[in-house]
């Protein structure tokens, strides 16, 4: 979906941005034409710089599904449902998942993809500390079954164990990679690019892989830099320096050629989380009052100048299928608010808009009555905060589907009695038991429709009160083909990717 953008004056850049982007890629390869290939090298201009040295057991396993260097047994589609990658088929009997290995696959230091390849994988993952956040509780154990398949086994039931060996940090790797303290990618991958240098947290390069299973890519390669400032990535997309931008900022959005911006509704959600345990906010009619007084859509065309998409629900448009099952939800009367009736919004720097937005719902709230005090800080320094219920509300920008792709996870962890994100201190019985119902059934649409009864059991609460949900903002140049504007930043440069 691409949608206009308002041209303002170059102008507006500042001279700082400038400076930021001086040499961004001024090493890289990307005017080499490939001999026997489509095009030229991509240039990414990435927004987070590794934080784990690309280790796939951390968040930096997405840049290398991005960068189409790792791949794992299973992808998914649109739906979230579970499709074929290195693994060709499976089959469930109870606590046990068999996976059938692809055969024909190398890893890009020649070696063999096999079935002891991937339980050492799969179980490096396991056991290590702390665990990839996909496997937060679960209790997981393979081996191999001959040469070419593998078994999965769970301590209890588990309907998305496909869908969690889709995560990016479940990448299935050469031995290579685990010979040093660290788990390394370099030259240990099985997609279309190999990973061949990565320089700290400035850059990485990427030469494409001929061997690849699935085909040769159209590029001969990827030159990716970290540019951690939104600006400076915008103006390296607009200089020409960048090919592929990622999370241009919605205020350098517009001083972008609208042709060369891309928007994708993706799975987060702008919320704001109610305390349902202590303070004002245990009163279900105050909650009430507080949701009537919130008038998302100026959020949405103030703060975010209409690039976000009005919430109708906790989970938005990137699930397509969520809308269409969707029923009205009844929800509690609001009351009067007092005129003492005091309360804090905790919210966090880090997501440029959200510190606008605490201000915008400061006003909105003061209006109906409360009186409210802001208390904004770098996320690092008030999660524990939040956690703990220290705030009367709190605004969040969340990912509504983690790395499993299902969403059921995500009500679990912020609404369940006994989720390990509980920020509203929601213990409610009846949330409680449409969580557990839509964990325990099995992928497909009685998933999804159970998913659906257990978001309208969280706002029948007004524990939390959706706002919008964000989209990605991609830029792409001119002379881009076939680069993937993903809702979950899983993939971006694939065997179809190049530039003229």
């Amino acid at each position: 979906m691409r949608l206009p953008a308002r041209l303002l004056p170059l102008s507006a850049v500042t001279a700082a941005s400038t400076l930021l982007l001086t040499g961004c890629f001024s090493e890289s390869a990307s005017d080499d034409s490939a001999a026997d290939g489509d095009g030229k090298r991509v240039r990414v201009a990435m927004m987070l710089p590794p934080r784990s040295g690309l280790s796939p057991l951390s968040d930096d396993a997405f840049k290398l599904s991005r960068w189409s260097t790792a791949e794992t047994l299973v992808t998914l589609d649109e739906d979230g449902d579970a499709e074929p990658a290195l693994a060709t088929r499976w089959q469930q009997n109870g606590r046990t998942w068999t996976f059938e290995i692809r055969d024909g696959v190398t890893f890009h230091d020649g070696t063999k993809l096999t079935a002891e390849a991937v339980v050492r994988s799969l179980s490096t993952a396991a056991s290590a500390s702390p665990k990839p956040r996909i496997l937060d509780g679960v209790e997981l154990t393979v081996k191999a079954q001959g040469g070419d398949s593998v078994v999965v086994t769970t301590a209890t039931e588990d309907p998305l164990v496909p869908q969690r060996l889709s995560s990016p940090q479940l990448s299935i790797l050469a031995a290579r990679a685990y010979e040093g303290k660290t788990v390394s990618p370099v030259g240990a991958g099985t997609g279309p690019f190999e990973l061949t240098k990565v320089n700290g947290t400035s850059s990485a390069t990427l030469d494409r892989y001929d061997g690849y299973w699935g085909g040769k890519a159209k590029s001969p390669g990827i030159d990716a830099k970290f540019v951690p400032d939104g600006t400076a990535r915008a103006a390296a997309l607009r200089s020409g320096e960048a090919d592929v931008v990622e999370a241009v900022p919605v205020s350098q959005a517009a001083l972008l050629d609208e042709d060369l911006v891309t928007e994708v509704p993706m799975p987060r959600t702008n919320t704001l989380y109610l305390n349902t345990e202590n303070g004002p906010f245990k009163d279900a009619s105050l909650r009430a009052a507080a949701r009537e007084a919130i008038d998302a859509e100026s959020i949405v065309k103030g703060v975010y100048e209409g690039r976000a998409d009005l919430a109708k629900g906790l989970l938005g448009p990137a699930l397509p299928w969520a809308a269409d099952l969707r029923t009205p939800v009844k929800r509690g009367v609001r009351a009067g608010v007092p005129d003492d009736r005091s309360i804090t919004i905790g919210t966090f720097t880090d997501r440029a808009e959200l510190p606008e937005v605490a201000q915008t719902l400061q006003q909105q709230l003061q209006k109906a009555g409360f009186k409210v005090k802001l208390d904004v800080r770098e996320y690092a320094n008030i999660e524990s905060d939040a956690l703990a219920g220290e705030f009367d509300a709190f605004i969040l920008s969340r990912a509504t589907i983690l790395d499993s792709g299902d969403p059921a996870a995500y009500l679990y962890s912020d609404f369940g009695s006994k989720g390990s994100f509980n920020i509203a201190q929601l213990n409610d019985k009846k949330v409680d038991a449409a969580l557990l119902k839509a964990s325990e059934t099995k992928a497909g649409d009685a998933r999804r429709k159970a998913v659906i009864e257990a978001e309208a059991a969280v706002l029948a609460t007004d524990a939390a009160v959706p706002m919008l949900h964000e989209r990605v903002i991609q830029g792409d140049a001119a002379g881009v083909v076939d680069v993937v504007h993903d809702p979950r930043e899983r993939t971006l440069i694939t065997t179809a990717t190049y530039v003229k």
